[in-house]
């Protein structure tokens, strides 16, 4: 094995996942720029590597340096001290101050910014409040190299290093020593499988209690994000036995424990978190104290179609007048229907009868596209439901049943889109006198979070719905509508395209090939024909991995719309400036939430920090909040509910068969204002239509509101 020691000048790529680096390194006896491939977990530009490892030629990328051992120390060079300052590890220093203070200290940088740091104010431009935030954070960066050293022999990266000293500061290494599941309960980004292989490395035995409660959290969370609000006590010990690797007798004994410590909560057969538990139970005592509550609005009836058309200047059809006056007077309504069908006119006529009445209206919607969208089409004030409900971090929502929203109607927007636990939390800040109306798709994919509250609720029969049906003449010239309600009843799309349609379809059996094709349709083609910049085109994919997936086009569509060296990297990606990025976790200290799109309007170099402008502000990301950002030129169907785009482009391949079914492709249809095109083929498009089995979620909802209805009949 032969010793190479070199300095770090460029970061090609590095998995965040496996610690996988391709880097560039500037080494004494080398002309040239070497190439060093191995495993070496966020190096960063400016570090001294002592590498071990061997020569070897990649028929592809020729010489490199293939490491087996890696160690990283402190720049001892004038040189490699520039480069590490500048690489904006420490906050404050970028690579104009690097370059200024090594050549005023040159060799004995690292020990003035260590001893006697206030000597940094005899550089030329740098005042006591950049010192300041030097000298902090040189001490943090000592704290997480002291944590580094310790965790890299347990397979941590530096990014996960700095979350656990962000989370528990100097007590990090002795929480870790203790038990390092707790880092899976306690640290977003640290999942169970990362604590696992630190654990395993610590000498943690594979059957302690410690692993198997966490192993079973971690399986009721993964079940959670498929939707799930609870695993059958049988499933769970199933699906924990062979994920731990250890007998159902331990699994068993494990998870009555967690059930006598309230960690779980049993219903019969069914296991679940507390959180779910609570919000499907309170999500039906909620829904059925409002139906019971009195109303404070009192909507005259008669002559109230006559009123309403003249006010509204609109011809409504007896369904529609239906739904106005069956939301004029009951306290819940369910309004639904596909695209075309006048849910907004609907809604419009629903907000008039209201608002003759004097009564006060409020709008929310889960999103804030669907909530600009909601005031758009109203002409009112619409507000995401977190933002209405007040989230304030770390109290959470400030309106509740013990402060409880001010109005008398409340209408709800994209209630396709709403999780249980957000339905609940919404329902608990709405009073039992206000009158409640539900509008949204039925039909769409249920909320990415888990519940299928909506269906669940149409389901139940204990409220009004109204099912809107008829197509609109002026919807009918709109081959996107006419195509997602042929998809909706399990028909093939006219797929015949034409000069004058909204709706293409273009042929693509090779994903490789597929893949360049939307590319070359973002970057020019619909660009120019819709008259449009490329990140208005939005991409919808069925999926995250393979060629045609979200993660795959986002890297090509960014190189080809946005190319560039500068930026901010994170693993395998880096962001720069005019990125579209999206939100891919709730953060309430930001006020930005799952599904958000926002473009990134700068990067700071030297403080590795992110500005992104999500509709009306900027959020500053320092370099270790980027996990919560991905790139957003492509994304899948899921994330893009409750959004519209004018340009969609929709590949739909056989390499995406396990997640084709009718509700994808009808939902992927329906998020398309002005044009659609359809890259791929028709056999999988055919599929998708003919596959209607939608999912069983495990949620007792339905359930639940029918005893509520019981019990309030039995009572009655």
């Amino acid at each position: 094995m032969e010793r190479l020691r070199c300095v770090v000048e460029r970061i090609t790529y590095q998995n965040e996942k496996n610690g996988y680096s391709v880097i560039k390194c500037r080494a004494r006896g080398y002309q040239d720029l070497i190439t060093v491939v191995g495993t070496m977990p966020e190096t960063h530009v400016g570090s001294v590597l002592t590498l071990g490892g061997t020569w070897r030629v990649d028929g592809k990328y020729g010489r490199q340096f293939s490491v087996e051992t890696y160690e990283e120390t402190l720049p001892a060079t004038v040189y490699g001290i520039e480069k590490y300052l500048g690489s904006g590890l420490v906050k404050g220093i970028g690579p104009k101050f690097a370059q200024r203070i090594v050549k005023q200290f040159g060799a004995e940088t690292l020990n003035v910014i260590e001893e006697n740091p206030d000597q940094l104010l005899t550089v030329p431009g740098i005042g006591k409040v950049r010192v300041e935030r030097i000298k902090k954070s040189w001490i943090e960066q000592k704290e997480i190299k002291n944590i580094m050293l310790f965790l890299q022999g347990h397979d941590v990266s530096t990014s996960h290093a700095t979350k656990i000293y962000k989370t528990y500061s100097n007590d990090s290494i002795q929480v870790v020593r203790e038990n390092p599941y707790r880092l899976a309960d306690d640290i977003w980004g640290i999942g169970f499988r990362t604590a696992d292989t630190i654990a395993e490395k610590m000498g943690f035995g594979h059957d302690q209690y410690p692993r198997l409660r966490s192993g079973l959290l971690y399986t009721l969370n993964q079940l959670g994000a498929e939707g799930h609000c609870y695993a059958t006590r049988e499933q769970l010990i199933k699906v924990g036995a062979e994920m731990l690797e250890v007998g159902e007798n331990m699994i068993q004994a494990a998870l009555e424990e967690m059930i006598r410590a309230e960690d779980v909560i049993t219903d019969g057969e069914a296991i679940y978190l507390p959180p779910y538990y609570f919000s499907e139970i309170g999500t039906a005592k909620r829904l059925s104290a409002i139906l019971a509550g009195q109303s404070t609005v009192n909507v005259r009836p008669e002559g109230l179609a006559d009123r309403i058309r003249e006010k509204t200047g609109m011809d409504y059809d007896e369904v529609q007048l239906q739904a106005i006056m069956t939301a004029a007077h009951s306290k819940i309504l369910v309004l639904t229907g596909g695209p075309g069908t006048g849910k907004t006119t609907t809604t419009l006529g629903i907000i008039t009868a209201f608002r003759e009445a004097g009564a006060e209206i409020l709008l929310a919607a889960p999103t804030g596209r669907a909530a600009k969208r909601l005031s758009e089409t109203t002409g009112m004030e619409a507000k995401t439901i977190h933002r209405m409900l007040e989230v304030k971090p770390p109290d959470g929502y400030q309106r509740n049943e013990e402060n409880p929203l001010d109005g008398d109607v409340l209408i709800v927007d994209e209630c396709s889109m709403i999780d249980i636990m957000l339905m609940y939390n919404l329902l608990k800040a709405v009073p039992d006198t206000m009158t409640v109306i539900l509008v949204g798709d039925v039909d769409q994919l249920p909320s990415v979070g888990a519940g299928n509250v909506l269906r669940d609720i149409i389901e139940s029969d204990c409220f009004p719905v109204v099912r809107l049906t008829k197509i609109f003449r002026q919807a009918q010239t709109s081959r996107i509508i006419m195509n997602a309600h042929r998809v909706n009843k399990g028909q093939m799309p006219d797929l015949s395209n034409g000069r004058h349609t909204d709706f293409f379809f273009m042929e693509k059996e090779n994903p490789e090939e597929a893949a360049a094709t939307i590319v070359e349709l973002v970057k020019t083609k619909l660009s120019r024909y819709y008259r449009v910049p490329p990140i208005e085109i939005q991409v919808l994919t069925p999926m995250q991995r393979r060629v045609v997936g979200a993660t795959n086009l986002n890297q090509l569509l960014q190189e080809s719309v946005n190319p560039g060296d500068t930026g901010l990297r994170r693993g395998g990606y880096v962001f720069r400036e005019r990125d579209k990025v999206m939100q891919i976790r709730n953060n309430y200290d930001k006020e930005v939430f799952n599904g958000d799109i926002g473009v990134v309007e700068r990067v700071d170099l030297e403080d590795r920090a992110l500005f992104v402008r999500f509709d009306d502000r900027s959020v500053e990301y320092d370099s270790t909040e980027l996990d919560e950002l991905v790139l957003a030129y492509a994304t899948t169907i899921h994330k893009a509910q409750g959004s519209e785009y004018p340009i969609v482009v929709m590949p739909v391949l056989m390499t995406h068969y396990v997640m084709l079914q009718r509700n994808l492709i009808y939902t992927g249809i329906t998020r398309a204002k002005k044009g659609l095109v359809i890259v791929g083929t028709k056999k999988a498009l055919a599929l998708a239509v003919r596959t209607l089995t939608v999912t069983k979620r495990n949620t007792m909802l339905c359930a639940r509101l029918k005893n509520q209805d019981q019990e309030i009949g039995i009572r009655a």
